[in-house]
């Protein structure tokens, strides 16, 4: 069976332990790391961290990937639909207030076949690049609690050029859409998000532009108190960055699109202080600690 999980439709022959497609990735799912991560959102991080696994391989080629380590080719540990389901207890075990599925779209079979029938005791939040096939989604009904989808690109040119994904905007708006008619609005206990959609937008420095007019479509879409936005600044550049790339962004550009933002009347969500745009933040795929495969 050829792979039509995600927009490119690619029918790659992905096998269990065979890398395929745009993605680069087998079927069997590939953790490169699962840990206790303290810096999502307050509202998935609780008292101990969202229990992230890390999946290696994705669907687009942003040029600024932050997880280019393992976004890019399979590294760390195959893992069984019965071995994940596993990782996913112990890390409900330690603690963690949500279960984190990063980058997974690639292994929803899988993943669906992990998580099997059973009501977990946390929220299972799918965390994606945005770039989703409504077709995979539907599959997700009753699944997944949260999703936690970036919204990048509103303008065809920059996604092709930054991401080789000229119809992200498409896909990511009507996939977006679909997330919501799954969970409807947001809700939140004891400060934890147990069902809803949360938003991710990174400003990326020159690009103010295109921020505004994410915001318009977000405001043009949803009320108040039906999604949560969160509002990035976190970009940092990575080897290779040209042009506007090549620096953070600015204390302006940033309090720009916040006004923006505010004035749009979009006001559930968060947004971010400039020590966000730091490298320590993003985790590291090579030292040891929490679960780590190599």
């Amino acid at each position: 069976m050829t792979c039509t999980l995600c927009p490119r439709r690619c029918h790659a022959e992905r096998l269990p332990d065979r890398p395929g497609g745009c993605c680069a990735s087998p079927s069997l799912p590939i953790v490169a790391k699962a840990m206790l991560h303290e810096w999502e959102e307050p509202c998935l991080t609780g008292a101990h961290g969202a229990g992230a696994v890390f999946f290696s391989g994705c669907n687009l080629r942003c040029v600024y990937c932050q997880n280019h380590a393992i976004s890019r080719a399979p590294k760390g540990q195959p893992l069984t639909p019965p071995e994940l389901r596993s990782l996913f207890k112990d890390l409900v075990a330690q603690g963690a207030s949500c279960l984190d599925l990063v980058t997974p779209t690639h292994y929803t079979p899988a993943i669906i076949e992990a998580l099997g029938d059973i009501t977990w005791p946390v929220p299972i939040v799918w965390n994606t690049g945005g770039y989703e096939s409504t077709d995979t989604l539907h599959q997700l009904r009753n699944k997944v609690n949260v999703y936690l989808p970036d919204l990048k690109y509103a303008l065809p040119a920059l996604s092709e050029s930054l991401s080789s994904a000229p119809d992200y905007f498409a896909r990511a708006t009507e996939a977006i859409e679909e997330m919501y008619r799954q969970t409807g609005p947001y809700r939140l206990e004891n400060g934890l998000l147990t069902r809803g959609v949360l938003i991710r937008h990174l400003i990326l420095p020159g690009h103010l532009e295109n921020t505004r007019l994410i915001i318009d479509w977000l405001s043009r879409t949803f009320r108040p108190g039906e999604v949560l936005i969160s509002l990035m600044r976190q970009y940092t550049p990575q080897p290779g960055a040209t042009g506007h790339l090549t620096r953070r962004v600015t204390g302006a550009e940033y309090r720009a699109a916040v006004e923006y933002l505010r004035n749009c009347g979009l006001t559930d969500g968060y947004t971010q202080d400039p020590s966000s745009a730091v490298s320590a933040y993003t985790p590291d795929f090579c030292a040891s600690g929490g679960f780590l495969f190599s």
